[in-house]
């Protein structure tokens, strides 16, 4: 969470606006691989070296980035003099923001209902309580100016409002491919890799389709037809071939790769140099929020769907229900970018 928004701010400082949709493209190719070699990775290491395994592979993987931050990342600095740490509205955008991840994470336990509805109160409460602070401050941790900024505030709210839906599907993917097609551990790592080589794959076609497109029509299609591709995901079942499978998650990885990248340059896009930093910290707090919030709703329905008594306990059935309630949720999601007008975001592909 403190590194993903350092990135883009550096990416902004480096490169004028009409190249950072190709520069972030770039970049964000090594970290598609992640889905991709993280999976795998771990199924083995859990299968035949121990679980502690999947949690100590990190260390020397951080101790290399730390290394390469060190010796190779330019020593971007801002100009002019620092303001002072917005200590109190840290903690209360923090808890605003830990309390409601919090809530959202157990409010599918009936025993823990009360607790997540008083702890989800307090948490709006605190979140009514920072932009009233940010309102009064000078100098704000994330200033209500940002939301003055069209593109910036209909791009946080799309990417909320796409990544509900999208979020849940690391969760059901898995356990759909687990659960109720019986596909061991290592099976299921090697059935979902298109998904992230289709993201990779995407990349190079971005800019070409925003400029033959442009991001209103590219994001409200793209959106449309990922909702669609998650209800498709209601269709196999435990005796569909693999390769019937692979086009379905090869069209979402593309799909994915296409509306992430969008709705990330999109949101930055009329940013001023100023508000580059907090700009995409603050982007980055909702995206979390949005995969908090997408994996808790998709728990839930599977859930509710597995108890429905006309359903009859059946798990299959509970997922066919589940994803078509997610990509429902997804289309809907399209009426955000809708707001958009033809020319938005053209100053990043000119």
């Amino acid at each position: 969470a403190m590194l993903a928004p350092a990135p883009r701010q550096i990416l902004m400082q480096a490169y004028d606006k009409n190249r950072l949709l190709g520069m972030m493209n770039f970049v964000v190719m090594p970290a598609l691989l992640g889905p991709v070699v993280g999976p795998l990775l771990g199924a083995y290491l859990a299968e035949y070296a121990g679980w502690h395994w999947i949690f100590l592979i990190n260390v020397p993987f951080g101790l290399a980035a730390a290394w390469l931050a060190r010796t190779v990342m330019p020593d971007f600095r801002g100009e002019g003099t620092i303001p002072a740490f917005d200590l109190a509205g840290f903690l209360l955008f923090g808890g605003a923001a830990a309390g409601l991840s919090v809530a959202v994470e157990i409010m599918h336990f009936p025993r823990y209902g009360a607790f997540a509805a008083l702890l989800a109160v307090l948490s709006l409460l605190a979140a009514a309580a920072y932009w009233r602070h940010a309102a009064r401050t000078a100098q704000p941790l994330y200033s209500p100016q940002l939301l003055r900024v069209r593109t910036y505030r209909i791009g946080l709210s799309g990417n909320f409002a796409s990544r509900l839906g999208v979020s849940a599907l690391p969760f059901l993917l898995p356990l759909l491919l687990q659960v109720a097609f019986a596909y061991s551990a290592t099976a299921a790592g090697w059935a979902l890799a298109p998904i992230a080589l289709a993201s990779i794959a995407a990349k190079p076609a971005i800019r070409p389709l925003m400029l033959r497109f442009g991001y209103r029509r590219v994001l409200v299609a793209n959106t449309l037809l990922l909702g669609v591709l998650i209800m498709l995901l209601a269709l196999p079942d435990a005796h569909t071939p693999l390769w019937l499978l692979l086009p379905l998650l090869l069209a979402l990885g593309l799909s994915n790769s296409i509306q992430f990248t969008a709705m990330n340059t999109l949101t930055l896009a009329d940013l001023a140099p100023v508000q580059a930093g907090s700009g995409a910290s603050l982007m980055t707090v909702n995206q979390q929020l949005a995969i908090g919030f997408g994996t808790a709703i998709g728990a839930s329905l599977l859930q509710y769907f597995s108890t429905l008594a006309p359903l009859g306990g059946d798990v299959h059935a509970a997922f066919r229900c589940t994803f078509a309630a997610v990509g429902v949720l997804t289309l809907l999601s399209a009426a955000v970018f809708a707001r958009l007008r033809p020319a938005d975001g053209s100053n990043l592909v000119a």
